[in-house]
């Protein structure tokens, strides 16, 4: 079986073709194929297949377990399927877990994703992470995500392992957690460690989260645009007045590799 390496601002995946909906993967062949030291070292999986006539991402992290989707990686599937000729350019949609996202995909250039609603779930949230906590934003993006707001993203420290949480029982299947920081240009900079994968270099539906988290932190009125640079590069993420995000940025295709063995 063939796989194919993809990557939107470093965060990267394996993309593999299964448009009759034919191949079955376990949590454990998943996680092999991606494990850092004896796979081939990726973020996460996608399946790429069709559901009642339509694109469905079938996502997958690091770890093998089910995610509702992924920002950087539609725009990766969605590039996939336009390079390999499988779909014409321009605007088309793709299901996923948390409903249809709809891309504009150009020949050349950046893809932009409608991400949907972006949503404060009100309460107060904190995390802990290198012996310091913080009060935090509880965003949803389709998938929860807890945002919290550093002088330096370097005060995060090591996030191999998951920071702390609380209240636990809002987040009954883990959260990503975004650490963030405003620059002098009026810019943003964040790291993010995604659950069941860990620090990625970037995390789309994190740049969604953080965005309107930071609109709420300056106490500004939607509608909003944050250029947001985590480690692998830089994202561009407009609000609407509804509260919906459009997430901006580049996408990769990359080799192919046999990935036979580890099934």
């Amino acid at each position: 079986m063939i796989a194919t390496y993809g990557h939107g601002t470093e965060n990267d995946f394996l993309l593999i073709f299964d448009p009759e909906d034919q191949i079955a993967l376990s949590q454990q062949q998943v996680a092999a194929m991606c494990h850092r030291t004896t796979g081939l070292d990726t973020d996460g999986l996608i399946r790429i297949t069709k559901a009642d006539g339509k694109w469905f991402m079938d996502y997958r992290n690091n770890d093998g377990s089910i995610a509702e989707m992924c920002g950087n990686g539609i725009r990766v599937m969605a590039k996939y399927l336009v390079e390999k000729g499988h779909h014409p350019v321009g605007i088309f949609g793709i299901n996923t877990r948390a409903g249809m996202k709809y891309l504009a995909v150009p020949d050349t250039g950046d893809i932009s994703v409608n991400m949907g609603q972006v949503q404060e779930i009100y309460g107060e949230i904190h995390a802990s992470a290198n012996g310091h906590t913080w009060n935090g934003y509880n965003i949803n993006v389709g998938n929860p995500h807890a945002v919290v707001f550093v002088d330096d993203v370097a005060d995060a420290g090591n996030l191999e392992g998951a920071p702390v949480v609380t209240p636990e029982d809002e987040y009954p299947d883990g959260v990503n957690v975004e650490f963030v920081q405003f620059l002098e240009n009026g810019e943003i900079k964040m790291r993010v460690h995604e659950r069941g994968v860990g620090e990625t270099p970037s995390c789309g539906t994190g740049t969604c989260a953080v965005a309107l988290a930071a609109t709420l932190k300056k106490g500004q009125k939607l509608p909003s645009r944050w250029i947001i640079n985590p480690p692998g590069g830089r994202l561009i993420v407009d609000i609407d007045g509804h509260s919906n995000a459009t997430l901006i940025g580049p996408a990769v295709i990359g080799a192919d590799h046999d990935v036979s063995k580890y099934l």
